[in-house]
């Protein structure tokens, strides 16, 4: 049987194929990152050749800089290393410092002034790709302040020689007030880091009125009128009184006298009959003519040690007419006192 088909074309079916596996193809290679690679390219045919390069701010060493895809799906090897480009060291900062780890691109530097210094320019600058640093050393410049403030009555003595209308961080002052006005406040003054002086002071009279009389004293100026600032007026005290605190008192810049001494009384030693130390010298009470220590002096009696049979010496000091004494010191007999001194505590053996 033949059969004829007539009207009818033959059918044509055309595939296309991608191929995106196996062993025929390479696929983007994975790189370091300092490594630059053009396009965005994901699949390579066989015998492809890449040319590599750094990216800015590297430098390439060793090679090969080129890559083909071979028969296997894979790229040859490659020894290619970028490495960071280096900036200069940086020059001094004068009246300053700065700070940084490294030279290399992307690296930073600080940049920092003493006190007393201004910096003037960037703070900070970072190493670029082309091995420059984006901004130039800074300069410190010095802090200058404005001449100082006089108060009123008042001058000043500065401890450089001083030019012009500044003077430059940590120059130094004295104020001083003419007669008979006087500094009231701080009478140094100095050129602070902020570009400012310290507090300015006054020029103020200050007077105190007459001082008066202490007890058992007298003082050197009996004149009922009132006295200027740091004028003085010394005290003295009565026979065998002792002067005690300063002898001398001041007109302060409170308007207020400083604060006046005392006159403290001699103490007299009460034993009848004994020995004592007075000023590293024994003497016998009968012979401590006149019986008196001063304020503040020191006398020793002797005190015995019943067990060990043995005596020691008891310090007592003379405060404003009393003088205490030790509990441990007993008044011998006035037969033993006159028969049997050697047996006093003061004559026997020390402990």
């Amino acid at each position: 049987m033949k059969y004829r088909l007539t009207g009818f074309l033959p059918c044509l079916f055309v595939y296309f194929l991608t191929v995106t596996d196996g062993q025929n193809v390479c696929h983007r290679p994975v790189l370091a990152d300092t490594i630059y690679l053009d396009g965005l390219q994901r699949y390579f045919n066989l015998g492809a050749e890449l040319a590599l390069n750094c990216k800015q701010g590297y430098t390439p060493v060793l090679g090969p800089r080129t890559i083909v895809c071979t028969t296997r799906g894979e790229w040859t090897k490659t020894k290619l290393l970028c490495i960071s480009k280096r900036c200069p060291f940086p020059g001094p900062l004068y009246n300053g410092e700065l700070y940084y780890e490294d030279t290399v691109y992307q690296s930073t530097i600080n940049y920092t002034c003493h006190e007393g210094y201004i910096l003037t320019g960037a703070s900070t600058s970072e190493c670029l790709a082309n091995g420059t640093w984006n901004t130039p050393v800074p300069v410190c410049k010095p802090v200058e302040c404005d001449l100082a403030p006089i108060p009123q009555f008042g001058m000043i003595i500065y401890n450089k020689r001083v030019r012009g209308n500044t003077v430059p961080y940590g120059v130094q002052g004295t104020y001083m007030c003419k007669a008979p006005y006087v500094v009231i406040g701080e009478a140094r003054a100095k050129c602070t880091s902020n570009g400012t002086w310290t507090k300015t002071p006054k020029c103020q009279v200050v007077t105190c009125p007459p001082p008066e009389n202490i007890d058992r004293g007298y003082m050197s100026s009996n004149d009922q009128r009132t006295y200027y600032y740091m004028e003085t007026i010394t005290y003295g005290c009565d026979g065998h009184f002792e002067i005690e605190g300063s002898q001398q008192i001041v007109c302060q810049e409170n308007g207020n006298w400083s604060e006046k001494p005392s006159c403290k009384a001699p103490c007299s030693v009460d034993i009848q009959r004994g020995r004592i130390l007075y000023k590293e010298r024994p003497i016998w009470i009968e012979d401590f003519n006149p019986n008196r220590v001063l304020h503040r002096d020191i006398v020793s009696v002797y005190c015995m040690n019943k067990a060990r049979n043995c005596s020691y010496a008891v310090q007592t000091q003379c405060f404003d007419g009393k003088l205490p004494i030790p509990e441990c010191y007993e008044e011998p007999s006035l037969i033993n006192y006159k028969l049997f001194s050697s047996s006093l505590p003061s004559e026997t053996e020390q402990c």
